[in-house]
């Protein structure tokens, strides 16, 4: 095996994903057929400087090419050999945010990530004007709330784009973007796999009313589907990514895409009736419809397969990052009582430990906003547990009302689709770092949305995977062969997950905790108005 993937890393029959996400930029190399054979990583954090979550430039690419110089040193390790040739690469990372460009290629204002909820009224009037639902996080609403507050920037843009957008421009020469990106930016017409032209249309009269020199279309990169060819990796481009030199340029990239789109690839979700959960910092559902919904929400983000397929998205800013604070206070206790116990042991130990809660957490309350969570109407982070005198206060209802709340907004997305909608999900695929501990948290996914829940090995490879896999699709595909069928039968073909069905009890405990959890919402807004940061 070894050898054999020597010979084709020298040949270069592999492909390279790179997705850039939240606190971490991860690499991985597969070879021919998608089997991960080295990887690279990163870690890193958004700043919050004058208001906005950021990262500049040079933390873009400082932690690339650590990223990348990892990966290469992973193949010389491994294999023996310098790393040069590369069949195709693809650009990931986490969705939508506002990066705006000048003639001269030049940012014009600090990057503003996905976590800004500043642009919230130009989304409310975005929302009402298309009669669709617009999100504070896609680039139109930033664009437009940037008009609105009259920034001085806005009439110098020549080109907006998202991060991955950003790279793969770098690195390529190319102004585009992959429609499941795109579908973050702004509303896409699936039947014309572009932006819609109704709406863009109103959009491009609210410039001229502001008097800019541009339309929508001017400045926006161009929708790709997956496996369209999206430009070459140029000399210059080459070094950006592999400063060492060694890399050759020439490469193919795959339309770039958003950490939505690759994890719908990386779960094998993409054809209607299917969908996947990602868990980790942000908690996300994806569910492939078979037909729009019947009127806009605000709880649901409508975006698209990298096909241009409609997808109902449930995005919830928060999910482990309360609960990772409460599983760190156990491991300090442990410490001082002169304990070590291992970090995933530790989580092992305390998941497991709430399987033995009462399935309604025993009457106990907790809620995991460490930031703003729109789905829930609460406007910043107020982490809170709460019980009555009443209430069954023990290990295992704690840590079980916590794992539910890491789920609490979430299920109020999802129960909108699945029971008011009645959208049809013949399978779900959990990813992410919810699920590392064996069963707990896919049972109580399960329990949550009503359906079973799928875990794959392959899952745990993350949307690095996912764009690789676009990217060997590009260069690999048959003639006609559509993504749907390249994943199930030149990815997932004979692969096995462990599937989990919702049980009967598990759905009725969750469900009286999800009453519990909103009624008790006003709690939180209260605290949002008496606690100031």
């Amino acid at each position: 095996m070894k050898n054999g993937c020597k010979d084709k890393i020298v040949s270069g029959k592999t492909a390279l994903g790179i997705e850039f996400g939240s606190t971490r930029i991860k690499a991985v190399l597969v070879d021919d057929e998608n089997h991960p054979i080295a990887s690279g990583g990163h870690e890193w954090e958004n700043r919050f400087e004058n208001g906005i979550w950021t990262y500049t430039l040079d933390y873009v690419w400082g932690g690339l090419q650590h990223c990348y110089a990892e990966l290469a040193a992973d193949v010389k390790e491994k294999y023996g050999v310098v790393l040069t040739k590369i069949g195709a690469i693809g650009i990931s990372a986490m969705m939508h945010g506002y990066m705006v460009f000048d003639k001269a290629g030049e940012l014009l204002v600090p990057f503003r990530t996905w976590r800004n909820n500043n642009a919230a009224p130009a989304a409310e009037k975005l929302s009402a004007l298309f009669r669709y639902h617009i999100p504070a996080r896609w680039s139109a609403a930033h664009l437009y709330q940037a008009i609105l507050n009259k920034e001085d920037h806005v009439s110098r843009i020549d080109f907006q784009t998202t991060l991955e957008g950003y790279v793969h421009w770098k690195l390529t020469g190319r102004k585009v973007i992959g429609i499941g990106e795109a579908s973050g930016m702004f509303p896409i017409d699936s039947k014309t796999r572009d932006y819609n032209a109704q709406m863009q249309a109103k959009f491009d009269a609210l410039l001229a009313e502001n008097g800019l020199p541009f339309k929508l279309r001017d400045i926006f990169p161009k929708v790709l589907i997956a496996g369209e060819d999206a430009g070459r990796l140029t000399e210059e481009g080459a070094k950006l990514l592999d400063p060492s030199g060694n890399l050759e340029a020439g490469i193919p990239l795959c339309p770039p895409e958003g950490d939505a789109g690759t994890g719908m690839v990386a779960t094998n979700a993409v054809k209607p009736r299917t969908g996947n959960v990602s868990a980790g910092t942000s908690v996300f559902a994806m569910i492939v419809l078979e037909k729009e919904l019947s009127r806009p929400y605000d709880e649901i983000d409508l975006v698209t397969t990298p096909v241009g397929d409609p997808v109902g998205m449930v995005h919830c800013n928060n999910c482990t990052s309360d609960l990772n604070a409460w599983v760190n206070l156990f491991g300090e206790f442990a410490q001082l009582a002169g304990i070590r116990i291992d970090k995933p042991a530790l989580y092992d130990m305390l998941y497991f430990q709430s399987e033995k809660g009462d399935k309604d957490c025993g009457g106990l309350l907790a809620y995991n906003y460490v930031s703003n969570e729109h789905i829930t109407k609460v406007s910043a982070g107020r982490p809170l547990f709460v019980r009555t005198s009443e209430s069954k206060f023990d290990l295992a209802n704690f840590m079980r009302a916590h794992l539910y709340a890491s789920l609490g907004a979430l299920k109020t997305g999802c129960d909108i689709m699945l029971k008011k909608e009645g959208v049809q999900l013949d399978a779900i695929t959990g990813h992410g770092g919810l699920f590392k501990t064996e069963r707990v948290g896919q049972s109580y996914l399960a329990a949550a949305i009503g359906a079973p829940v799928t875990v794959m090995k392959t899952a745990g490879e993350g949307g690095a995977w996912g764009i690789a896999i676009l990217a060997n699709y590009l260069i690999t595909k048959k003639e006609g062969e559509n993504l749907e069928d390249y994943l199930d039968q030149r990815v997932f073909a004979g692969q096995k997950g462990v599937t989990l069905s919702p049980d009967p009890a598990d759905v009725e405990g969750f469900d009286a905790f999800a009453k519990r959890y909103a009624d008790g919402l006003p709690i939180v807004r209260e605290a949002v108005k008496c606690m100031k940061e």
